[in-house]
């Protein structure tokens, strides 16, 4: 479905992955994620709103004990060939679930292709990766794990390693029949990675009813963040993360910051089409505040430059800088709480 450019341009004014003429890709790629995707688990216990965004449910169900095996795997250096890098190492729980590098470092010293996106929420995206070739988070797993610019390993020698440890053997076997295979890890860290939500923030108490969770400023910043035409980008429960775009509509990104790569193209790497040339899924905003650098090149140090290239490349004109601030200043309301505490 190709949207004129008539009504993209004002659309994506902060779709930081890109906006572009792909509003969705076809085939209905803005279910939940797969089988296993997090809508089938949430405990459905927010108000109603009629708000393109909607609020991070309260709770999840979720197997508490695959959840905290899970927990240990994400922090689990034997998932790497040479014993140093786990899932935490790019993705900080305590950064925002990212590591606020351009490009994260892998085994070796080796630099990733792409900027790191937070892992929080992120079974909220109907697709894993920038260029979205991952359905669900479980086949997200697999990426990492054999990547020879991350973890650098494969599966029989992380099977052969956790193998050696008693407390492996015996938390597999209460949870999988066959104990310790490749799809129980993948199982076990992805039910981790769906427990990581961040509810209640300060916007989806304001989205809740309570007119007085953010401020004059903020609700300005949210209606300029609606009249842009943002929203029709980066909306849902994870203000994003439910559509594919396009990176540049009215001047060429990728020409103009030179040195393109193979990751600048896209979902082309996946489907070969030529109109998913430099075409990304659209990242979340729930914590965009927390998770700089921006764009999937990690080349907008701040939120101000991101928005500037947005307005560059995606609206043909520039922010004015008093829209710039208060629209900053919504997106700070948009963190919430991890395991009760909030998210700075």
């Amino acid at each position: 479905m190709k949207i004129s450019p008539i009504y993209i341009l004002p659309v994506a004014l902060l779709a930081i992955a890109g906006g572009g003429a792909w509003l969705l890709y076809p085939g209905g790629e803005h279910t939940p994620a797969g089988e296993h995707g997090i809508g089938q688990l949430i405990h459905q216990d927010e108000a109603a709103t009629e708000e393109p965004i909607q609020p991070i449910p309260l709770n999840v169900k979720l197997n508490p004990d695959k959840v905290a095996l899970g927990e240990r795997l994400f922090n689990e250096v034997k998932l790497s060939h040479d014993n140093t890098i786990s899932c935490a190492s790019c993705h900080n729980l305590s950064a925002g679930g990212s590591d606020h590098q351009v490009y994260s470092l892998g085994t070796g010293g080796a630099a990733s292709d792409v900027n790191s996106p937070t892992v929080f929420n992120s079974g909220f995206n109907f697709r894993q990766f920038w260029d979205g070739r991952a359905k669900t988070l479980e086949d997200q797993v697999e990426g990492p794990i054999n990547h020879p610019k991350e973890m650098a390993s494969n599966w029989p020698e992380v099977i052969g390693k956790l193998g050696k440890d008693p407390s492996y053997v015996a938390a597999f076997a209460k949870l999988y029949p066959d104990g310790i295979s490749s799809a129980a890890i993948k199982d076990a860290i992805a039910t981790f990675e769906r427990s990581l939500i961040t509810p209640n923030s300060r916007f989806d108490q304001y989205l809740r009813g309570n007119e007085n969770a953010i401020t004059e400023e903020e609700k300005a910043g949210y209606l300029l963040f609606k009249q842009y035409g943002c929203t029709a980008c980066h909306q849902g429960m994870n203000v994003g993360g439910n559509m594919f775009q396009t990176f540049g509509v009215t001047a060429d990104y990728f020409s103009e910051r030179g040195g393109e790569s193979k990751a600048d193209l896209g979902r082309f790497n996946v489907t070969g089409n030529e109109e998913d040339l430099h075409t990304f899924r659209v990242p979340s905003l729930r914590l965009v505040v927390l998770t700089p650098p921006y764009l999937h090149d990690g080349t907008a140090q701040t939120l101000e430059e991101a928005i500037d290239v947005m307005g560059k490349y995606q609206l043909g004109r520039p922010i004015a800088p008093e829209d710039k601030k208060l629209i900053i200043k919504f997106l700070y309301t948009l963190p919430g709480e991890y395991k009760g505490k909030p998210l700075t």
